[in-house]
């Protein structure tokens, strides 16, 4: 299957309950998402708002107990376990806060590794372009332990991409990284949308973050309640405060193309 609307990902009733009976927390309450191809669109809220169990439900880590999650034309949410690891092997990418870099690898060799576990061919012209991107060339040889944080962080997020994923889950990526190599990596992830013309959707709690990306959705009690377009981190900090002025009823849609 193909998807040719525009829409990288879709989610259409989206609900996530754990535990059950009086002890239930209904963490997504049907949600309707859409995030569209060569964009990179961030997910904030409040504290249990919902917003990584909406990524993992979207990138097949977790099951929905109901609703339709569609990936690049596939229903992830009917997917057996088998389907759900080729996929994730094949046509995912994901960047965690913690790099999960293999200690005893170079950089490149970090970088390849899906490609390596998947046997398939490096091409290398996309491998040079990823790398040119993260600006790493120079430190391929080096090990993680001779990397700093977000050079380590750019590396996780050039393995996420060498395999050429329909789209790349980024969890709070910058949560463990200083403000120079936040923007760093952040830098990495907006220019891998322009220049490479991937798909990200990246769950932050910092509005500096949200401001790289090309539109900032917002959940509030497991409801998706708003966004914003062509964001700013003032733009961001002014409907988060809206949030919790309006006990996140709603945010409007602002932005410059708004």
């Amino acid at each position: 299957m193909t998807n040719d609307d525009g829409l990288i990902a879709t989610a259409r009733g989206l609900v996530k309950t754990y535990g059950t009976g009086e002890t239930a927390v209904r963490a997504l309450d049907g949600v309707d998402v859409d995030f569209r191809r060569g964009e990179l669109t961030a997910i904030m809220g409040p504290s249990g708002s919902g917003k990584s169990t909406l990524m993992h439900c979207m990138a097949g880590l977790d099951r929905p107990s109901a609703g339709d999650v569609v990936v690049d034309g596939e229903r992830v949410s009917s997917m057996n376990e088998r389907g759900l690891t080729k996929l994730r092997r094949t046509r995912l990418g994901f960047v965690f806060q913690a790099f999960n870099l293999v200690p005893t690898l170079t950089a490149l060799e970090n970088i390849t590794l899906p490609l390596d576990i998947a046997r398939r061919r490096v091409d290398h012209a996309h491998l040079d372009a990823v790398i040119e991107a993260v600006g790493l060339a120079d430190r391929l040889g080096h090990k993680p332990s001779q990397l700093s944080g977000g050079q380590q962080q750019r590396v996780a997020c050039a393995r996420a991409l060498v395999a050429r994923p329909a789209v790349v889950f980024a969890d709070e990526p910058t949560g463990n990284l200083d403000s120079t190599s936040s923007a760093e990596v952040l830098g990495f992830l907006r220019r891998s949308v322009d220049g490479l013309g991937q798909s990200v959707v990246m769950v932050t709690h910092d509005p500096t973050a949200a401001s790289y990306a090309h539109r900032v959705l917002f959940l509030a009690d497991g409801r998706l309640v708003g966004e914003t377009v062509d964001p700013t981190p003032q733009s961001v900090l002014d409907a988060l405060g809206a949030l919790r002025a309006t006990g996140a009823a709603s945010v409007a849609v602002s932005g410059a193309s708004a």
